[in-house]
């Protein structure tokens, strides 16, 4: 069986508790999760070794948290007061976690699904998404990988164009992939706004409720948005629900087409 997981953010004893209940077997079953797999939760280094010591079975597309814990790996970027990855930072293994991060995708084509951490932009098709991506990871995995990091915090640009530069594709693509709430049709980013798609900012929607959406035909499973609440929307499967702030843990039976979920157990 295969399952696409919502955010875990360093939630290892409600992940645990999850993959009882849906009796994972390592030997059989596969988990495919949807970024953010550590920070703001307490076992950030648990979950990672868990994830990279079940690689064959087991993959992740990189999110924000994923990416703000590789910028403060190898940067001179410094954790906030509100990032619990420390214990990775420290750990006697970083150096193998973070060379497994920097290998991992923005995107992953499932059968007939797309894994992403938060969205698409309405204006991309999948050659897009992945053709924009390999841009972002050819430069996570090249010897410049500290100056590159070092330069892709900020907003801007909010719009793509052909004529970007290398930096500042790599910027938009990782702002689109990982952090996209509410745009314009054009793909114009907005980063001020992160309630329910009731609460969207003047001129802008979320990015999964625009008409002319290009991939509106295409199964996307992403996480990211904690405080969507009641989507129904075709081909849409939103699987962050807010197991680190005491909600759900959820996995997606991709083969049974179901959801299964586990209260939170983190204290």
């Amino acid at each position: 069986m295969d399952y696409a997981i919502g955010d875990v953010q360093g939630c290892y004893k409600t992940l645990s508790a999850l993959l009882k209940k849906i009796n994972f077997k390592i030997d059989r079953d596969r988990l495919y999760f949807l970024g953010d797999v550590v920070n703001r939760g307490t076992n950030s280094l648990e979950t990672l070794r868990f994830i990279y010591s079940n690689k064959d079975n087991m993959d992740l597309v990189l999110g924000n948290h994923d990416f703000h814990l590789l910028v403060c790996a190898l940067t001179d970027r410094k954790p906030n007061k509100k990032d619990t990855f420390q214990d990775i930072l420290k750990a006697s293994d970083k150096s193998k976690l973070i060379d497994y991060l920097l290998q991992r995708p923005l995107a992953i084509d499932y059968k007939d699904a797309l894994f992403v951490h938060a969205g698409v932009p309405p204006q991309w098709d999948k050659s897009d998404v992945f053709s924009n991506s390999a841009i972002v990871e050819n430069n996570l995995q090249s010897n410049n990988v500290v100056s590159f990091l070092s330069q892709m915090y900020g907003n801007k640009p909010n719009s793509w164009r052909d004529n970007l530069t290398n930096n500042e594709k790599s910027r938009y693509t990782i702002n689109a992939l990982m952090r996209i709430r509410f745009c314009k049709k054009n793909g114009e980013l907005e980063f001020d706004h992160k309630l329910n798609t009731d609460k969207n900012p003047k001129g802008y929607k979320a990015w999964f409720l625009h008409s002319e959406r290009i991939m509106s035909n295409q199964r996307i499973f992403f996480g990211h948005w904690s405080t969507l609440k009641d989507i129904q929307i075709k081909n849409i499967y939103p699987l962050d629900h807010g197991c680190v702030w005491g909600g759900m843990l959820t996995a997606y039976d991709l083969t049974n087409r179901e959801l299964i979920s586990q209260r939170s157990l983190e204290s």
